[in-house]
């Protein structure tokens, strides 16, 4: 049985989540027909929405189900500037911190492209964590100007928690609403929508523990978003298309069991990742950590993701490094599952102030509900040959210079 570290990337599906999913596409039904087992399939869904929401922090009416975070996130993007930039066309600046999920960049990267947006890069510091004054200094030079903030929950490759509470007080003084991808942060650390004072938050099923293809965005009541799907006008007109009753009951299901645990179960995973961090670098010395200083439970206020623990390999390519320890039974990533294969260093380790070389010496081990010591263990026992044989194998021939669009966010 292959050692699997890449739960970042997805998590299996748990037993209560792939029951309850089974349970319900197996009885079919449509949420929309009138007939009794389209109903059947309402109430489910609805159940599930009101479940999830208590999860979240939210109001039911405030959990809008879609495909995954990917289009919870452009839904956001894109449906608070069409909708900001309708009420006010001075409103062309979206303030993106430089560290973004691709599917948070990339679609601000759309907007200025096709939709006369002006996308205003806010860095970060060598932790990964964004940079308050700055993101208070870009909106001070024209509130008014600006339609959105963009400001990530936790960041996916280095596991670094972000101030999103008090970004959201910095615009609020100027009523520009703020979207996090929450997609890392939720099922791991405490998160409530109603609390965060955030207007849309997204998030995923299949990093918690429920299939692939649900996930949530959570939209203030009192929000406006200009839906990007029409058609049969469901979940406010804002998601139009048929509800998948049965992803909702497991995404319930799995989001219930991970908030019922968070406190048991994010110290079980800090504990882990210490031991898998103090490991690594016992075995490759030159080995350098990524993000904030670690220790602690990984409780709230941690700056730190407890599941997830990133480093760089001097003289590694990291690419080379993930196979081989693929080929030892050990799965990882060289960061976002959304860009593997594409030969580039991250922009979010660029952001961070690490030279290309050093980011593509990249191998990020994530741990998540069935991980344990003994995966761990996997891991150190193979690292050392791993890195060695990298290492003697050289950089692999990439071009020096290499073309990016992530380097105008470093």
């Amino acid at each position: 049985m292959p050692v699997y570290l890449d739960h970042a990337a997805t998590t299996p599906v748990t037993p209560a989540a792939l029951a309850a999913y089974t349970e319900q596409v197996a009885r079919g039904g449509n949420p929309s027909s009138l007939h009794a087992p389209g109903q059947a399939a309402r109430r489910v869904l609805e159940d599930a929405r009101e479940s999830l929401a208590r999860s979240l922090g939210a109001h039911p009416t405030e959990v809008v189900l879609v495909s995954g975070g990917t289009e919870a996130d452009n839904l956001a993007v894109k449906g608070l500037y069409w909708a900001r930039r309708a009420a006010d066309r001075r409103r062309r600046r979206i303030l993106c911190s430089s560290i973004e999920h691709h599917a948070v960049a990339d679609t601000v990267e759309w907007l200025e492209k096709h939709e006369e947006a002006e996308a205003v890069w806010i860095p970060s510091d060598t932790a990964g964590v964004t940079r308050l004054d700055a993101l208070a200094s870009a909106i001070a030079e024209d509130p008014q100007s600006v339609a959105l903030v963009a400001l990530m929950w936790a960041n996916n490759e280095v596991g670094t928690v972000q101030p999103v509470r008090a970004a959201v007080e910095i615009a609020a003084e100027h009523g520009i609403p703020v979207h996090s991808d929450a997609v890392q942060a939720f099922g791991h650390l405490p998160v409530s929508f109603a609390e965060s004072g955030l207007a849309t938050m997204a998030v995923s099923g299949h990093k918690i523990g429920a299939p692939v293809g649900i996930g949530a965005l959570a939209v203030r009541r009192d929000t406006v978003l200009t839906p990007l799907l029409h058609g049969g006008g469901q979940q406010r007109g804002l998601r139009s298309g048929t509800l998948d009753a049965a992803g909702a009951a497991a995404f319930a299901v799995a989001a219930r069991d991970a908030v019922a645990g968070l406190g048991e179960e994010t110290r079980r995973l800090a504990g882990l990742r210490e031991r898998l961090l103090a490991g690594v670098v016992r075995e490759v010395p030159d080995a350098v950590v990524s993000g904030p200083a670690t220790g602690g439970d990984g409780a709230a206020g941690a700056a730190r993701l407890p599941g997830i623990a990133h480093l760089t390999f001097p003289g590694c390519e990291g690419d080379s490094l993930l196979f081989l320890l693929d080929m030892a039974g050990i799965a990882t990533s060289t960061g976002s599952a959304c860009t593997a294969g594409v030969p580039r260093p991250s922009h979010v380790l660029l952001a961070m102030g690490r030279s290309e070389d050093e980011a593509r010496g990249a191998q990020r081990f994530s741990l998540g509900w069935n991980s344990t010591e003994a995966d761990v263990d996997a891991l150190l026992a193979a690292i050392g040959p791993a890195v060695a044989q990298a290492r003697a194998a050289g950089m692999a021939g990439h071009a020096s210079r290499i073309e990016t669009a992530s380097t105008r966010r470093a």
